[in-house]
C-alpha cells in the first residue's frame, strides 16, 4: 500500500532502468538528501559531527569499496587497512611536496595510488582464490605496515612517524569546522556511491557478479577472468584509497602507520559482513551499525549492569563489544547472510502489500 505503482507507466528502456523506478523511492531518496545536507547540520552538536556523522560517512565510503571486491566480484580481502593507508600517505606526499595542490586533487591522487597498489597485490586473483587469496591480500597489509614504518620518505622524514596536515581548504572554503568536514565527506560519499551503484548496475558489475558465482562458466561465456578482477581490485583500492585518505586528512588530522592496522581491515570485513555483501545499501548499514554500536555499549552497558548491581569496567565495555561484534557476524552468516541489506529489502516487498496477506 506504500509502494502503490498504479499509473507509474514505464514507456522508454531508459525509464525502465532507473536507479530508483519507483516514484516512492525517489521522493525517500530526496527527502534523505535534505535531511543529510540541511536538517543534521541545524540540529547536530560537534560532538555529533566528531564521534559519529564523519566517522560514519568515511566507513561507509570504504565499505562501499570493500562491497565492490568481496560483494560483487566474490574475492576476499584482508588488505582493505593497506589500501587505506596508501590513499592516505599518498595523498599526504601530494599535499605537502606539491606547492599549492589542491586537497581534492590531493585525495584523488591518493586513490589512484592505491589503485596501482591494489592491482599489483589482486595479481595473485588470477591464479588463487578463497582462503589463499584472503593470505596474500593480508600480505599486502602486512607490507604496508613495514614500509610506512620503515621507509622515512613516506613520513617527510619524521623523526617520530606521525604525519599531520592542517589548513585545509576545498574552493577557497575552510575545512577546519565540524560542520564543513562533515559536509565535504557527504559530498564526496553521494557522488561516489552513486558512480558505484551506476557501475555495478552495468556490463562491468555484471561481469563482477558473473565471476563471483562461477568463474569458469563466466569465463566459458567470454567474460575475461583478468580483466574483471582486475578491474574490481582497482575500483574497490581507488574507493578505498579515498575513504583512508579521508579519514587521516579529515577525521585524525594526525596519524601514524599503527591508525591503519589490520584491525580496520577486520573492521571493514564486518562491514560488509553485517550490512549485507552484494549491496550498496548494505555497506551504508553496516558502516552505521559498526559506528553507533561501540557508542551505544559505552553509554548504556554500565547502566544496564548497574541496574543488577553488577559493576563493569572500561576493559569489561571493550570485551564485550568485541564478543557482540564475534556473535553478531556467526548470527548474519547463519540466519541471514545477506545481511541488513536483505532484511531491508524484505521490508519493502511487505509494504508493497500491507495490510493485505497475499
Amino acid at each position: 500500500m506504500f509502494y502503490r505503482e498504479n499509473g507509474q507507466f514505464k514507456t522508454t528502456y531508459r525509464e525502465d532502468q532507473q536507479i530508483f523506478p519507483i516514484a516512492q523511492d525517489r521522493i525517500a531518496m530526496i527527502a534523505l538528501m535534505a535531511v543529510g545536507f540541511v536538517l543534521v547540520p541545524m540540529l547536530s552538536s560537534e560532538y555529533m559531527f566528531r564521534a559519529i556523522f564523519i566517522p560514519f560517512l568515511i566507513f561507509a565510503l570504504a565499505a562501499v569499496g570493500v562491497n565492490i571486491l568481496v560483494g560483487y566480484c566474490g574475492q576476499i580481502s584482508l588488505g582493505s587497512g593497506a589500501f587505506m593507508a596508501v590513499g592516505a600517505y599518498a595523498a599526504y606526499n601530494f599535499f605537502v611536496r606539491v606547492e599549492g595542490i589542491p586537497l581534492l586533487v590531493a585525495l584523488v591522487l591518493g586513490g589512484f595510488c592505491a589503485m596501482a597498489f591494489g592491482i599489483l597485490f589482486g595479481l595473485p586473483s588470477l591464479r588463487v582464490k578463497g582462503l589463499y587469496l584472503a593470505v596474500a591480500t593480508l600480505a599486502a597489509q602486512f607490507f604496508a605496515d613495514w614500509m610506512f614504518l620503515r621507509v622515512q620518505w613516506f613520513t617527510n622524514y619524521s623523526p617520530s612517524g606521525s604525519v599531520s596536515v592542517s589548513n585545509l581548504q576545498v574552493f577557497g572554503l575552510s575545512l577546519e569546522s565540524p560542520l564543513a568536514k562533515y559536509l565535504f565527506c557527504l559530498s564526496v560519499l553521494v557522488v561516489v556511491a552513486l558512480l558505484a551503484k551506476n557501475l555495478v548496475r552495468g556490463a562491468v558489475g555484471r561481469e563482477w557478479m558473473a565471476i563471483r558465482d562461477m568463474d569458469v562458466a563466466a569465463a566459458v561465456i567470454g567474460i575475461r577472468p583478468m580483466f574483471a578482477k582486475l578491474s574490481a581490485f582497482a575500483v574497490s583500492s581507488f574507493v578505498v584509497g579515498m575513504a583512508g585518505a579521508l579519514w587521516a586528512f579529515i577525521y585524525l588530522g594526525a596519524w601514524e602507520p599503527a591508525a591503519f592496522s589490520v584491525d580496520q581491515s577486520f573492521k571493514l570485513l564486518f562491514m560488509v559482513i553485517i550490512g549485507g555483501m552484494g549491496s550498496i545499501v548494505g555497506s551504508f548499514f553496516g558502516a552505521a551499525f559498526i559506528v553507533v554500536l561501540p557508542i551505544f555499549l559505552n553509554q548504556f552497558l554500565p547502566f544496564i549492569t548497574g541496574i543488577f548491581g553488577v559493576e563493569i569496567s572500561t576493559a569489561g565495555v571493550s570485551h564485550a563489544e568485541l564478543m557482540i561484534f564475534g556473535g553478531l557476524i556467526v548470527w548474519f552468516l547463519i540466519v541471514e547472510p545477506h545481511g541488513l541489506a536483505k532484511l531491508w529489502s524484505i521490508a519493502k516487498q511487505k509494504l508493497r502489500l500491507w495490510p493485505f496477506p497475499h
